[in-house]
């Protein structure tokens, strides 16, 4: 196994074959979004999309938090134009937000501990979602008297329906791992222990895949939002041949039929 890391101000960036692992790094503020953590990640998030090396992406943190969201003692810190400031901050982190969901690695999120306001969105916006068996959720922004931002209310009612996405965001409810599991949330809760180490074999294993046929997956889940039944099969199928036509696709073929498992570029 080969690595390199590397480190910023509020991230550390570590390359473990073909898996980008991004850790959020500000233990000492429960690893809250200021606009340094929002221009890092929006940074290595386009990187990430721009490297057709990377083939699986892993975020996760350390400690007793994932992310206690936005950082209000920044957000104080500019009370002479809060609105202005806000809006960078969102801005800069949707710009993050927008390049995970469009790039063509799957994101793995691996949720330590608290996800609470933008951590909530940063922690369901992967493609495979892992828990630790202590990790909680919790929207938390009105309880600020603030209101959603991350993608919040565009995942969140898709996940669970909007009566549920009501209430979490409205009574602020606090979800433990194993509810938001059963609510689908998440896709699977671990040990606490055993969260880096599953999390990391589950990246690498979406890196050890066909590039191309996860990408289609991702790209056709995000459209299927917007299209109607016979604009989405359309794509599907133009999808579905290109992938065929690909090396990957013909490499999958083979080791089909051969009866081995194959071997993607």
């Amino acid at each position: 196994m080969t690595s390199r890391t590397t480190q910023f101000e509020t991230l550390t960036v570590e390359r473990i074959e073909r898996v980008e692992r991004i850790t959020l790094n500000r233990p000492e503020d429960a690893h809250g979004v200021n606009l340094t953590l929002a221009r890092e990640l929006a940074v290595v998030a386009r990187e990430c999309d721009q490297d057709p090396e990377v083939r699986a992406v892993l975020l996760t943190a350390t400690g007793r938090f994932f992310c206690a969201g936005g950082d209000l003692k920044e957000m104080a810190a500019h009370a002479d134009r809060p609105g202005p400031f806000v809006k960078e901050l969102a801005d800069t982190l949707h710009r993050a937000s927008s390049s995970f969901a469009r790039m063509a690695a799957p994101l793995v999120v691996a949720v330590n501990g608290v996800a609470a306001g933008a951590g909530f969105s940063l922690a369901i916006s992967g493609d495979l979602v892992l828990a630790a068996e202590s990790a909680k959720f919790t929207a938390a922004y009105t309880r600020a008297g603030l209101s959603p931002d991350g993608g919040l209310t565009y995942a969140l009612p898709r996940l669970v329906g909007l009566r549920r996405a009501q209430e979490l965001i409205l009574t602020n409810r606090l979800l433990t791992a194993p509810e938001a599991e059963a609510w689908g949330l998440v896709t699977r809760v671990v040990p606490d222990a055993e969260l880096a180490e599953v999390a990391l074999a589950a990246a690498s294993d979406l890196a050890a895949g066909a590039a191309g046929s996860n990408a289609a997956v991702k790209s056709l889940l995000l459209s299927s939002y917007g299209n109607d039944f016979e604009a989405q099969i359309e794509l599907e199928a133009r999808t579905i041949a290109a992938c065929a036509a690909s090396p990957d696709g013909a490499e999958g073929r083979e080791a089909f039929i051969a009866k081995r498992a194959p071997k993607f570029a």
